[in-house]
């Protein structure tokens, strides 16, 4: 089994993960900084230099590990930390989308509306309509 899957076509991505120091654990680190800072801008080079590769390569393979570029997983991050606070906290759309970073409020809601399939106000509604019928 195990020679199976190291010698199959996602064999290196599998060695990759085994290794102290591989390409997943060095983005690893990339991810770990934009989880802590996500409603800052991203610096690709400080990125890059925290995985110890240079902004094209670190492009190449933080997209290989996490199939987003940088700026997608910050974002995504952003819509659903907002998300979040507007359902567990009460915030409101402006709110939360200046908490997380956005300098747009309909930057934002564009934003929110393709990756949720509502606006932030009809999505929040549906979701605590959905928490009442269930109580």
């Amino acid at each position: 089994m195990h020679f199976w899957l190291m010698s199959g076509r996602h064999g290196p991505a599998i060695r990759n993960l085994g290794m102290a120091e591989g390409t997943a654990h060095r983005v690893a680190r990339a991810v770990a900084i934009i989880r802590s800072d996500y409603a800052h801008p991203l610096r690709i080079e400080h990125l890059a230099e925290a995985a110890g590769m240079s902004p094209s390569t670190f492009h190449q393979h933080f997209r290989s590990v996490t199939t987003l570029s940088p700026l997608q997983f910050q974002k995504q991050l952003r819509l659903i930390e907002a998300r979040r606070m507007m359902l567990s906290e009460g915030a409101s759309a402006s709110n939360a989308a200046y908490a997380v970073g956005y300098e747009s409020v309909p930057q934002f809601t564009r934003e929110y509306g393709r990756m949720f399939g509502a606006s932030p106000v009809r999505d929040i509604k549906i979701a605590q309509a959905k928490v009442h019928a269930s109580a």
